[in-house]
């Protein structure tokens, strides 16, 4: 992998989105973190359908939950957390070989511990109109994913 880039989604619960974002991991050769309990089962067909016949290319990694995925990090890996709530705007985070890109699930978000535990590596995606509650994970992940291969050189 170029970038050795990592999506990791806690607890996601939306098949088409978590199909859309394999499909993303595979074009941009990202390594899939699914931490549990999922929202759906790996075999739902709105998954396969979105990730089409790709899903079986995919380099994604299973995690019982939240402290079985931790205790597989490397020991200085690069996070990066994903919320609407931090001060800090993605594109000013200066992301590295090997970051792992971390978002919540869809209808909670990132759990408010994480976002207190790293303020300095928590970022957003601007919104300006307070009418539109979220971005669409998926979508988040896309502008994440593609701003870190641009610092790090397509």
């Amino acid at each position: 992998m170029p970038h050795n880039l990592n999506v990791v989604l806690l607890e996601p619960e939306i098949p088409s989105n978590t199909g859309s974002i394999g499909r993303l991991c595979l074009a941009t050769q990202s390594t899939l973190h699914l931490v549990e309990p999922l929202g759906f089962e790996i075999t739902d067909s709105r998954l396969k359908r979105a990730g089409l016949d790709y899903w079986q290319h995919l380099d994604v990694v299973r995690h019982s939950n939240w402290d079985a995925f931790l205790k597989t990090l490397p020991a200085d890996a690069p996070c990066v957390f994903f919320s609407k709530k931090a001060k800090k705007l993605y594109s000013e985070h200066y992301y590295r070989p090997g970051s792992y890109l971390i978002f919540g699930k869809e209808t909670l978000g990132l759990p408010e511990n994480l976002i207190d535990a790293h303020p300095e590596a928590t970022v957003r995606v601007p919104q300006y109109d307070d009418r539109v509650r979220s971005l669409n994970l998926s979508n988040v992940v896309s502008i994440a994913v593609y701003e870190a291969l641009r610092q790090l050189g397509y």
